[in-house]
């Protein structure tokens, strides 16, 4: 799709499967399972869309999918599907890994960061995009590196501590622009410093929506997953995202939805928020 000057592209790592009392919280079965449906695990299938940008001659990823690192155990949990890989995929338009420039990770959670890294032909960790910087903030980075008994699942240092190693971090302090017309937006609730990433040019504006917004069905504001550690948070930054989306025409971009890529909202009679999806880039 071209968004004013630039070109911005979905591609994918693949899917995986979440559970789905999790990813919905205090919504009860009942009410989500009417969109989202459950395996005898009672697991629910995501997809892993990153997103690519093609601007000021650079290429841009945001986010990195799962990676190639986790073993059989870990495939069954998650049910991992990577037909399509992050690789894969970005090959198709024309990209290696070496022609990365620059990485933006909304978080550090191994569904988003988990092909920051792979393994080399020694079976060494090293990054997996050798010519990128990588952009996260700060709070994130030490969130990850200190983390608890509830979020040590979530960050793992294979991820992380490899890029740090081979010093391709750039941490950064609140909403920064990295890019004229690319801005890492602190959006907090699902981490502290969870960022999304606002794409600007010639009047247009497209918006990443990490896992502040995962799937369309999570759209209603207390529709909020378990998994997020500052729910509250998470509710009032929905509902500023979504009021700049409606008033400004923010075109929303999904990363985990098994169906919908994007689309803009709108507000239906009841004057909840729904969405017009986006086809134009399938």
């Amino acid at each position: 799709m071209k968004l004013g000057e630039f070109d911005i592209y979905p591609v994918t790592d693949g899917r995986f499967r979440l559970d789905g009392g999790a990813m919905f919280g205090v919504v009860p079965k009942v009410l989500w399972q009417r969109c989202c449906d459950a395996d005898e695990l009672n697991r629910i299938p995501l997809s892993l869309t990153c997103l690519l940008i093609k601007a000021h001659g650079r290429n841009i990823l945001v986010d990195t999918g799962l990676g190639d690192k986790g073993d059989d155990k870990f495939h069954r949990m998650f049910a991992v599907d990577r037909k399509r890989t992050l690789l894969a995929s970005l090959r198709e338009h024309g990209l290696d890994a070496d022609d990365i420039h620059m990485v933006i990770n909304t978080h550090l959670h191994f569904d988003h960061a988990g092909g920051n890294t792979r393994r080399d032909g020694r079976g060494s960790l090293a990054p997996a995009f050798p010519k990128a910087t990588y952009f996260i903030q700060q709070g994130e980075f030490e969130d990850a590196a200190r983390a608890n008994e509830r979020t040590k699942a979530s960050y793992r240092s294979e991820n992380i501590v490899p890029v740090a190693e081979h010093y391709r971090w750039e941490l950064l302090h609140g909403d920064t622009e990295v890019l004229p017309g690319i801005t890492a937006v602190v959006t907090a609730g699902h981490t502290r410093y969870h960022q999304g990433v606002k794409i600007e040019s010639e009047g247009r504006t497209a918006f990443f929506l990490g896992d502040l917004i995962p799937t369309v069905s999570h759209l209603p504001l207390p529709y909020i997953m378990g998994y997020d550690l500052y729910p509250i948070q998470t509710l009032e930054t929905k509902r500023w995202v979504l009021d700049r989306a409606f008033e400004e025409r923010w075109l929303l971009i999904f990363e985990h939805d098994p169906l919908v890529q994007a689309g803009y909202v709108r507000r239906d009679h009841a004057g909840k928020y729904v969405l017009e999806e986006v086809r134009a880039w399938q």
